[in-house]
């Protein structure tokens, strides 16, 4: 047999076949004196084990395993560490699709998902409570007010899917079941975008770090009462600052220290 017949009968394309004489898993046969190769069934016996053996899942490195050992031990260890691999699978699996079901019966509920998810109910909760405060606005929302959203986001997912984020939670329900707390917060947001241009120095940088640490809540306060009253420094710091203005970098690193002071 030639290379597209052998492939043909095997169920596999010419290149498969190529590429398993590349990666040394099935051996090169005899040539014919203008070198064509020529298989037998032996080889296409080999070819359709490897295709069997692969659709089951089983790795080229697991397969070689199983083909260099006659007895059919080696077989059964992969099969069975194969079988452990596609339960944890079929549970991540379950796990998603929960997960799923859940944002979409949350879209049926409240007719919308939040632009950043997928997020928790808690956060899905807040970012609904943000947008309804800012369709009451003369003018567009804040671009505060949207940076917060993607940074709450941010954080609630650089924590894990597992991870318990208290003080995120605490925020998100001290704002969210708040209308009056909600409409001061966009009261800052406003006065935030106020500062896109403004120096480090200006004057309106000390009052308004006074009224952030003002509105959050002594409950959140508390959850985050290891933070200490020191210049944040670091990549994600360096980042998070390099996207405000000078003006705005300094209202926030203010309204820090003044937070940090009050969990001491």
């Amino acid at each position: 047999m030639r290379i597209g017949e052998l492939a043909a009968l095997a169920g596999v394309t010419p290149r498969t076949v190529r590429h398993y004489h590349h990666i040394g898993l099935l051996p090169e046969p005899r040539r014919t004196a203008g070198g064509y190769r020529v298989y037998g069934l032996r080889d296409a016996y080999r070819v359709v084990r490897v295709r069997r053996l692969t659709a089951l899942g089983l790795s080229l490195d697991d397969v070689r395993d199983v083909l260099a050992d006659d007895s059919g031990v080696e077989l059964r260890e992969v099969l069975t560490e194969l079988d452990a691999e596609l339960a944890r699978q079929e549970t991540a699996i379950r796990l998603r699709r929960a997960r799923v079901a859940e944002l979409l019966a949350e879209a049926g509920r409240h007719e919308e998902l939040p632009a950043e998810g997928p997020v928790s109910p808690e956060l899905a909760a807040l970012f609904r409570r943000m947008r309804q405060t800012a369709t009451g606005l003369t003018g567009p929302e804040p671009a505060s007010a949207v940076r917060e959203r993607e940074l709450m986001t941010l954080l609630e997912g650089t924590a894990g899917d597992e991870a318990d984020e208290p003080w995120l939670t605490g925020l998100a329900g001290a704002f969210g079941d708040d209308p009056a707390a909600m409409e001061a917060a966009y009261r800052i947001y406003e006065r935030l975008d106020a500062l896109a241009d403004a120096a480090e120095d200006d004057p309106r940088v000390e009052p308004l770090a006074v009224a952030i640490a003002e509105i959050v809540p002594d409950a959140v306060v508390r959850l985050a009462g290891d933070v200490e009253p020191s210049e944040p420094t670091g990549p994600f710091a360096e980042a998070f600052f390099a996207d405000h203005s000078p003006a705005q970098g300094a209202v926030i690193r203010r309204a820090m220290r003044l937070l940090a002071e009050r969990a001491q």
